[in-house]
């Protein structure tokens, strides 16, 4: 057994109590098949009032690549691609996941300095003005997306400010605007966060709100706030092997996740751990990437003292900036143990 610390990252521990309890209790029920019972139905419905959208879709699926590759694959034409940063969770961490279903990723250079993993709106109205006028374009891959995540692979926010422009420029030039939200109640938690739920429903085309990540045993839900934006999703779900025949077990973690605003609080110890991590790594002079208002954290090391934390916490790798530093991230979430910041405390501490 690891005796060592884990903040690796947010989905190493099994589910939300409130979540395990309902499980149990509903054990020894038969429900149909396909989400198309009467829990699935209760959680959409949840979701839809959480989002001020009565009329949109709400689909569940069973995990982030699988819903960016069916999402992404199921709204773009066969000759288009799907404009990304190019830290972007489906440019990097997906294994080709959207070019294997025959979409290229459009990428574009990430606003490094000044918000890490961010895509910046007039980055975007300028690659696809590009496109639009240079004389091959029929030969070239037409962008029909814009995809970003809420929070970035970097763990940083959007602003409403930022999603209006972004949705803006979509909107303007036949884009959809697609947004990654497998971390979202971190988001949602953060004090440095001004976009809402409504919000997200109000200015994009479709967007998922993670569980796997946040609480629940696996499961992400998509919502599609204009009905039949995407039609026949059901069947394209079924072509991608997306469609889980006890989908019962997906309806009744966002059933709970959705009852009494546990999703948009679930995050907020997290956030707490965090921010004291983050206090702790400047304290003991080490220098942070940026500093990140959500859950996700990254520090500078050097090979010394790489080895020396990997030694006493599982951490994650993130960055190779030059032979002698990496970037490192320190991930907590909903399940992180108070005695369990106090030793990982304790021991950046020590490193100073």
């Amino acid at each position: 057994m690891d005796t060592k610390l884990n903040f690796s990252s947010d989905y190493t521990r099994a589910a939300h109590p409130a979540i395990l309890s309902r499980l149990a209790d509903t054990a020894e029920l038969s429900m149909p098949g396909y989400g198309t019972d009467p829990i699935c139905e209760s959680a959409k419905n949840k979701i839809r009032a959480a989002c001020n959208c009565p009329d949109a879709e709400v689909f569940f699926l069973t995990g982030g690549t699988q819903m960016n590759a069916t999402v992404i694959d199921s709204i773009l034409r066969s000759y288009q691609g799907v404009i990304a940063a190019d830290t972007g969770h489906i440019s990097t961490h997906e294994a080709g996941a959207i070019e294997f279903g025959g979409h290229k990723v459009l990428t574009i250079p990430h606003s490094a300095h000044t918000a890490p993993g961010k895509l910046h709106p007039a980055d975007v109205a300028r690659y696809v003005e590009t496109y639009a006028n240079d004389a091959n374009h029929d030969h070239m891959v037409m962008p029909g997306m814009v995809y970003i995540s809420q929070p970035t692979e970097y763990g940083t926010l959007y602003t409403l400010d930022e999603l209006n422009e972004l949705s803006n420029i979509c909107h303007a030039n036949a884009l959809s605007l697609y947004v990654d939200g497998a971390r979202l109640a971190y988001a949602l938690a953060s004090p440095a966060n001004d976009v809402s739920l409504e919000d997200l429903a109000r200015l994009c085309d479709a967007f998922y709100i993670g569980g796997t990540k946040c609480g629940a045993l696996f499961g992400e839900a998509l919502v599609i706030p204009r009905p039949n934006y995407i039609p026949h999703f059901f069947t394209i779900m079924k072509q991608h092997g997306a469609l889980l025949a006890k989908g019962w077990l997906l309806g009744l973690q966002f059933d709970v996740l959705f009852t009494d605003g546990l999703y948009e609080n679930v995050g907020r110890t997290a956030l707490g751990y965090a921010s004291e991590i983050q206090a702790a790594i400047k304290s003991a002079e080490l220098p942070l990437y940026f500093e990140s208002p959500t859950n996700q954290l990254f520090v500078v090391l050097n090979n010394r003292q790489r080895e020396y934390l990997e030694s006493k916490v599982d951490i994650s790798f993130w960055e190779q900036l030059d032979e002698s530093r990496v970037v490192m991230r320190i991930a907590t979430s909903w399940s992180t143990a108070r005695e369990d910041v106090y030793k990982l405390l304790e021991i950046l501490a020590g490193m100073k």
